[in-house]
């Protein structure tokens, strides 16, 4: 089954834990043992999977991103001027693929999906395929 989130971003480094809304496609599904992609069809935005109990480890993570890719640079080509986000969005990657066991995504204590938005605001979408194990 392919499922749609439509996001709403706000800011141009914006991350949206999205894992709430990925596990209950995963239920609606009815999907017992599988796997859950998640994918970004957008260059200036990714999906990653990182830590969702500590805020500020999203914020290092994007304070890092801006130090490596900085939005000025001399030597930038692009001329929509968003070179850095299209750096940062090929850095986190656009999807992730997470198995379902008995339910449930199969994540880490500490572990949420994020949607991450390098150039917003912006409307956005995020495409979610759950696939059942072959009997």
């Amino acid at each position: 089954m392919l499922h749609t989130i439509n996001l709403q971003t706000s800011n141009r480094d914006e991350w949206q834990d999205i894992t709430a809304k990925v596990e209950s496609l995963v239920l609606k599904a009815g999907v017992k043992e599988g796997h859950a992609m998640v994918y970004c069809p957008h260059t200036t935005a990714g999906i990653t999977i990182n830590e969702n109990a500590d805020p500020d480890v999203v914020k290092d993570v994007v304070m890092r991103l801006d130090e490596v890719y900085p939005w000025e640079h001399p030597k930038y080509r692009h001329m929509e001027g968003n070179t850095a986000a299209h750096l940062k969005a090929m850095t986190v990657g656009s999807s992730q693929q997470i198995i379902i066991h008995n339910g449930d995504l199969v994540l880490g204590t500490w572990q949420g999906i994020f949607f991450c938005e390098f150039d917003g605001p912006r409307h956005r979408k995020v495409y979610i395929k759950v696939v059942k194990d072959p009997d």
